[in-house]
C-alpha cells in the first residue's frame, strides 16, 4: 500500500520545519551545537533549548541551576553526576539521567578518566507553582527502560508513554521522552496529545517523517506542525529507510512567562535576581 494513502489521515502530523545541528570547537576539551536554539519560548514550550556536547574532564565546573528541569541522554561516553543535594551516578550510552533544579542545586557532569563524552541535554521549563520545587535526581538507565516492540521497531520509554506502555520517570510537566529504533523499510507510529509540541532528533540513519513525507538523516532536527486542535490524540508517522534511531520528544504547552539568565528560568525579572542572590549567598 502507498505510504502517503495508508497514514495521511486527521490524526497524522506535519513536520513543521528541519534543521541540521552543527557542532563548533570551543577548546580542546568542550565541542557543541544548538539542537533547539534558545529563545524561542513560545514555539518549542515546554522545552527551552538543547545541546549536543563532545567534551573531556575539566570542560565545566561545578555550576547551578534553578527553575527548570535538565535531561541528559547519553550518545557515547561514561558520564559520572554528583551534585549538592547527594545525588549520584555513572550512565552509559544510552541511558538518561533527568535532573529537577527546582529551588536550587549545585552540579558538576564529567567523563569517566580520560575519555569523550558525547550527549544531548535539553532543559525542559518548570510549571510556575513548582519552580520552588524540592530538586530531584533520576537515572534512567536503558536497561531498565519499559520496551514497547512492534515487527521491526523498538520504542525504548524514557518519559511518558508510547501507546499503552508508560515509563515510571517522575514529571512536574507531562514529557514523553522515547529512544525509536527501526529496521529499514518498516515504519514506526508514536502518539502524542493533540495539544502537545513535540521534536525529533535523528541519532542515526535515514527516514521518512509526518504526514508531508519530510526526509532527514542523522543530525537533523524535525519541530512537529502545530497541535491538531479537532481530536483528542495525534501521532507521528516515521518510515526507515536504513536502520534508524531517532530520539521523539513531547509535551504540552505551559503557556506562561519565562525569563531565562543563565542557567536560571523564572517567570520575572526579580525572581531571576532573587535566583542568583540567593545563589551567592550560599542558599543553594
Amino acid at each position: 500500500m502507498d505510504f502517503n494513502k495508508k497514514y495521511n489521515n486527521n490524526m497524522q502530523r506535519n513536520i513543521k520545519r528541519t534543521w541540521k545541528v552543527i557542532l563548533k570547537e570551543h577548546n580542546d576539551k568542550h565541542t557543541s551545537g544548538l539542537v533547539l536554539p534558545p529563545e524561542n519560548w513560545k514555539e518549542f514550550d515546554p522545552f527551552l533549548l538543547m545541546a549536543e556536547d563532545k567534551f573531556k574532564k575539566n570542560a565545566f565546573d561545578f555550576h547551578p541551576h534553578r527553575g527548570m528541569e535538565t535531561v541528559t541522554y547519553i550518545i557515547n561516553g561514561e558520564l559520572q553526576h554528583t551534585d549538592n543535594k547527594g545525588g549520584k551516578g555513572t550512565l552509559h550510552s544510552g541511558d538518561v539521567q533527568w535532573m529537577t533544579a527546582g529551588n536550587g542545586i549545585i552540579h558538576l557532569e564529567e567523563p569517566a578518566g580520560n575519555t569523550t563524552v558525547h550527549s544531548l541535554q535539553l532543559w525542559v521549563n518548570l510549571p510556575q507553582d513548582k519552580k520552588m520545587t524540592s530538586p530531584r535526581y533520576q537515572d534512567i538507565l536503558s536497561s531498565d527502560a519499559p520496551l514497547r516492540k512492534e515487527e521491526g521497531v523498538i520504542y525504548r520509554v524514557f518519559s511518558g508513554n508510547s501507546a499503552n506502555v508508560i515509563s515510571p520517570t517522575k514529571n512536574h510537566a507531562p514529557i514523553s521522552m522515547v529512544e525509536i529504533s527501526i529496521e529499514a523499510e518498516h515504519t514506526a507510529i508514536q502518539d502524542l496529545s493533540s495539544d502537545s509540541n513535540g521534536f525529533i532528533y535523528v541519532l542515526e540513519g535515514t527516514g521518512i517523517f509526518g504526514a508531508n513525507l519530510v526526509v532527514a538523516e542523522k543530525g537533523d532536527v524535525l519541530l512537529l506542525d502545530s497541535p491538531i486542535q479537532d481530536s483528542e490524540k495525534s501521532e507521528i508517522v516515521i518510515k526507515a529507510e536504513n536502520t534508524l534511531k531517532v530520539l521523539f520528544f513531547a509535551g504540552k504547552p505551559l503557556e506562561e512567562p519565562i525569563v531565562a539568565k543563565g542557567p536560571f528560568v523564572m517567570n520575572t525579572e526579580d525572581e531571576i535576581k532573587q535566583a542568583y542572590a540567593d545563589f551567592r549567598s550560599g542558599k543553594f
